[in-house]
């Protein structure tokens, strides 16, 4: 039955009954044998999943979609806000001829202190000013600084891969230098952890096993930890800034033409272009090689971050690009059914918002993964045209000049390695978390900011930390299981029906035979069995709400009540079967059991809010552990609870420590914690303990901007349920 009608049905019943004699008190019965059939206790995804892109019905669902990806890659790279720009203080130097480029050495501040380097080519006696293109390098060994040796020289050539000797010994260095030589100026720079960049070392970047007790405090963290997870820090997210960062700086060349901007690179350099280019709009022409697919979705820890590809995938994050020219290679690995599966969507989306003939795949699957010559006459070929390089058709690749380690570093006794190590790390993440800090403290209303400004700063970032709003009516539905008489009300349960993400969520609805049109949403630690007492009866608090006409509803969370059935454990937030201690790998792709269960507080929200018979007003009360869940959700809920009673007892994301904790949320710190989901509910009405016997300054500010300041109401240290129960009648009755 639909929920509208089933609701409304049974608050009907409830209004004919009359008063009787209550029956034995006892626990809410089972709704099923073993758990749930809900669709999230089955495996995980992970980033060897399937990952199709559905495309948009018109342009302005586009649009809409496009707007709410983005804002998932920027949140998810911890550049929402974007760190400052600080000087990048460059040092551009040791200019070398070689025929007819020149190459050049660089290095630059990306973040006071953290240095990116690479190489800069340049075509000689140059006349005006010249496209620009970002070469990140991807996952070949030593970065900038690789040498494919002998072997590997001479099977790329009997291949047809190659066909210099040279060349072929670094297809890096080459495509570089035949950029250069058709006129574009080159910037080769290194991934963390490659070449010249080792102020955060290649096992800590790509390599990462093992969580580091020393680097897993509350005060000094380091990269992968549960406390970088909860501010939303990552090697990838250092990375996307760096490209930034490269961009920035080659806009401070005279020689560039800012509107004739580029990026091409492949592997885990082709990660990094398309994800450049998913956030920056200076860039003109995009070519991501051999990473962007349907399957495999990067396999390094530096190509994964929390939050990144939940409800998204390398294809839509390619298409973010859109109109602008995308170009995309494919080869005997996870690209090999781009053809197929990933480049028709695009080609699809091209059409309904721009050119189709601005999208192209080269797909060369008689190859393995490379970013060789014919690959590289793909992407000359395409830069020739949307660069407007002005040749009819492209000169062909010569041979080159290797140049050595040694020619190419930029350190040197002149200019010294940085500081790199531990401290650095741990240095460098306290000073990233101090500029967003700043930046979010600057948007507290009455700063420098409106109440609304600071909703759309915070309440973006929330958005995408908890991964749900409010769900639509539909998507939502009830199935009645039992129906029993209990006196003085109806106690109602069955299963809370939730499409889009497949839940089924064991719920007891206590109905008053006189409603007085409140309901009231109670969340406990022990699902809906917290509604009760050890003995069976209902609490005092629960009974004196019905006892006054509210509808009281309980529900078991993911992982509560009846999902506990057959010795189900969720004392540990689920993981994937990869045996590195990153979080990004399973929650990249998978929310959190933290988020999950706000998704089905909101859900249950849904529910009450949509039924024909709808309250006057809907209450949520939370007075222990799900307290967070309970503000999370409120902050989601924008404005469908009236009234929230929680009792915090101090808590704060930050404080976790466990990567596996039920109350893990990456990046649930990031955005003022769980004081940032109060302000941004403001001025919601909302009775708070837990949190001492002053109001916290975020709060006291977010509510005086709202114009209702009375609107919350603190509460002290610890909650009382008989000093609630007097709140939310009060907060009824007004």
């Amino acid at each position: 039955m639909p929920a509208a009608t089933l609701l409304k049905h049974c608050l009907l019943c409830c209004c004919l009954l009359t008063f009787g004699l209550p029956l034995a008190a006892e626990e809410p019965p089972r709704l099923a044998e073993g758990q749930p059939k809900d669709a999230r206790l089955q495996p995980l995804r992970d980033l060897n999943s399937y990952f199709p892109m559905t495309v948009s019905k018109s342009p302005s669902d586009w649009s809409r979609r496009a707007e709410q990806v983005r804002r998932r890659v920027l949140v998810s790279q911890g550049l929402w806000p974007m760190p400052a720009r600080t000087p990048l203080n460059a040092v551009v130097r040791d200019k070398r001829q070689v025929g007819e480029i020149t190459i050049e050495k660089v290095y630059f501040e990306a973040m006071p202190g953290f240095y990116v380097t690479g190489s800069l080519y340049r075509p000689v006696n140059a006349r005006g000013k010249l496209p620009a293109i970002l070469s990140p390098h991807g996952h070949w060994s030593n970065g900038r600084f690789h040498d494919a040796g002998d072997d590997t020289v001479r099977a790329q050539i009997e291949q047809d891969a190659e066909q210099f000797p040279l060349a072929a010994r670094s297809p890096l260095q080459a495509r570089c230098v035949h950029l250069a030589r058709i006129g574009c100026l080159v910037f080769h720079y290194d991934m963390i952890g490659y070449a010249d960049s080792q102020q955060i070392s290649f096992e800590v970047a790509h390599r990462f096993a093992r969580q580091r007790a020393a680097m897993n405090s509350h005060d000094n963290w380091g990269l992968f930890s549960p406390q970088a997870e909860s501010q939303l820090q990552s090697v990838m997210g250092l990375q996307t800034f760096s490209s930034v960062r490269a961009l920035d700086f080659l806009l401070t060349l005279k020689d560039v033409d800012p509107d004739r901007l580029a990026i091409t690179g492949a592997s885990g350099g082709g990660t990094q272009t398309f994800m450049l280019s998913a956030i920056d709009p200076r860039l003109a022409v995009s070519m991501p090689a051999v990473m962007v697919s349907t399957a495999m979705q990067g396999g390094c820890s530096c190509e994964n971050a929390s939050c990144l590809r939940i409800g998204t995938g390398n294809v839509e994050l390619a298409a973010l690009f859109a109109p602008r020219p995308l170009g995309l290679t494919a080869a005997d690995d996870w690209t090999k059914e781009m053809e197929t599966k990933g480049f028709p969507e695009l080609q699809q989306l091209y059409q309904l918002i721009g050119n189709k003939q601005d999208v192209m795949l080269a797909a060369n699957i008689q190859f393995g993964h490379n970013y060789n010559l014919v690959s590289r006459q793909a992407m000359y070929a395409w830069m020739n045209k949307h660069l407007d390089l002005g040749y009819g058709e492209i000169p062909p690749e010569r041979e080159i000049v290797y140049q050595t380690p040694a020619e190419m570093t930029v350190w040197n006794e002149a200019h010294p390695h940085p500081p790199a190590g531990n401290e650095f790390e741990i240095g460098l993440l306290k000073s990233w978390h101090e500029d967003t800090q700043q930046q979010l403290d600057q948007a507290i209303p009455g700063r420098r900011a409106s109440l609304q400004a600071y909703k759309e700063l915070v309440g973006g970032g929330i958005d995408i930390v908890v991964g749900a709003q409010l769900p639509p009516a539909a998507d939502v539905d009830f199935e009645q299981v039992y129906k029993s008489d209990k006196g003085d009300h109806l106690r109602i349960g069955g299963w809370l029906q939730v499409d889009s993400y497949g839940g089924q969520l064991p719920t007891v609805f206590l109905v008053p035979k006189e409603w007085n049109q409140h309901a009231v949403l109670w969340l406990s630690e022990q699902g809906k069995a917290g509604l009760y007492d050890p003995a069976g009866g209902l609490l005092p608090a629960v009974q004196q709400l019905i006892s006054a006409g509210s509808t009281v509803v309980g529900v078991d969370l993911l992982g509560q009540g009846e999902f506990l059935a057959a010795g189900a454990d969720f004392q540990k937030t689920r993981r994937v079967a990869n045996t590195r201690e990153v979080a990004a790998y399973t929650f990249g792709y998978n929310h959190s059991l933290a988020a999950r269960r706000i998704h089905d507080v909101l859900s249950l929200i849904s529910l009450l809010r949509n039924h024909e018979m709808t309250p006057q007003s809907v209450a949520l009360v939370a007075l222990d552990g799900t307290a967070p869940l309970a503000i999370a959700a409120r902050a989601q809920a924008r404005g469908a609870v009236d009234q929230l009673a929680v009792d915090t007892a101090g808590f704060r994301f930050a404080q976790v420590d466990d990567l596996h904790s039920p109350q893990f949320l990456p990046g649930g710190a990031r955005y003022h914690d769980l004081l940032g989901m109060l302000a941004v509910a403001a001025p919601a009405a909302t009775w708070l303990a837990g949190e001492g016997e002053t109001l916290p300054d975020l709060l006291e500010a977010s509510y005086r901007a709202s114009g209702v300041h009375d609107a919350i109401q603190l509460a002290g240290k610890k909650a009382a349920a008989a000093d609630v129960v007097r709140w939310l009648l009060k907060q009824q009755a007004e």
